[in-house]
């Protein structure tokens, strides 16, 4: 997630969990402790590492439940030793710390871009793919509390809004996931109709809200992409075909980087080739054809494929005229699919009567 949700939940958690006493130096110390993991950015900036490289690491170690809950207890300990609140509360604050820290990649985990829970084991990071990286449903509630809190640190009404806050974002997680079912449960439909029912696939919402989901399959000639509407659309789910080069995949899929990513991204990736080059777009960020992660990793060379140091390729997107489609979207069905399904609907009750 975006980082001032990172703070504010942070904040959160470690206030309504330290003594009255102690709630605005929690509020300080869970912000901090909310970010610290996305700092990995810092050094893998100046390692100057290659964009695949990068991408992969980010959201690695430091995200590891298996590492923070560990550097947690240490932090928490140096801390007692030294005396202070730490000490004054020992129990509160070892909870304050250790919860500020690990809900940040827990929360990351509900975002597609994927979270390494349990680095430094092998599973392909986490990724529950229910809530946008920014989604201000999710962080006003966090926001209004801490600043509620902030000016009133021991009043009993600074406690309740926390807790009150805390509650509000963790059900809409809780909203964003049973939403998350009923878009794969009306994709299941029509997939299991074409065959496609066992399929590689995930669903996530497109920016900013949770009403409106695009969900992408797999296909061994490429893969399909839909759009789910919770408030406008009737029906079954139209899907569109788009091609991905095997050819260009299968080429290059030897190579470190190649491999990094089909771990990274579970295989949800388009290839193409572009002049000259084995160009791999990341499907899970984006919508086609523009994609937050494209990575040029090999040029042609013959009837084969040259390794090079993976660069990000930048081709013009529309992402602002793109915003403004998703959000009449939402309320919209496209005319096509509406006729569709209005067409579906009266040819039931005529089925039902023949019978």
């Amino acid at each position: 997630m975006d980082s001032l949700s990172q703070i504010v939940l942070g904040g959160a958690v470690a206030a309504a969990i330290a003594p009255a006493a102690h709630r605005r130096a929690a509020l300080a110390a869970g912000a901090a402790l909310g970010t610290l993991p996305d700092l990995d950015s810092v050094p893998l900036w100046f390692l100057g590492l290659d964009p695949v490289t990068n991408m992969t690491w980010h959201r690695g170690p430091s995200h590891s439940l298996l590492v923070l809950v560990p550097f947690a207890a240490l932090l928490w300990w140096l801390f007692k030793r030294t005396g202070g609140r730490v000490a004054e509360a020992p129990q509160r604050w070892y909870w304050a710390i250790t919860l500020a820290l690990v809900t940040h990649p827990l929360l990351d985990a509900f975002t597609v871009y994927g979270t390494q829970l349990w680095w430094p084991l092998p599973p392909s990071p986490t990724m529950w793919s229910s809530v946008f990286i920014i989604d201000p449903l999710y962080t006003v509630p966090l926001l209004v509390a801490c600043l509620f809190a902030l000016p009133r640190p021991s009043k009993a009404s600074a406690q309740r809004a926390l807790v009150l806050g805390l509650a509000l974002s963790t059900a809409y997680l809780g909203w964003s996931l049973l939403a998350k079912a009923l878009v794969e449960r009306e994709a299941e439909l029509v997939l299991a109709a074409r065959g496609l029912q066992d399929a590689p696939r995930f669903s996530v919402p497109m920016p900013f809200n949770t009403l409106l989901w695009r969900v992408v399959v797999m296909t061994p000639e490429g893969f399909l992409e839909g759009e789910r509407s919770l408030v406008a659309d009737a029906g079954p789910m139209v899907f569109r075909e788009y091609s991905s080069d095997r050819r260009v995949l299968e080429g290059v899929g030897e190579l470190p980087a190649v491999r990094r990513l089909l771990w990274f991204n579970h295989g949800f990736m388009k290839a193409e080739e572009r002049d000259g080059r084995a160009v791999l777009s990341d499907l899970r960020m984006g919508a086609e054809p523009d994609y937050s992660f494209r990575f040029i990793v090999a040029e042609r060379e013959g009837d084969g494929w040259r390794e090079v140091r993976p660069e990000q390729a930048a081709w013009p997107w529309e992402a602002r005229r793109r915003l403004a489609q998703m959000w009449d979207r939402i309320w919209v069905q496209p005319a096509g699919e509406a006729q569709a399904a209005e067409a579906k609907s009266e040819a039931a009750p005529a089925t039902s009567a023949s019978k």
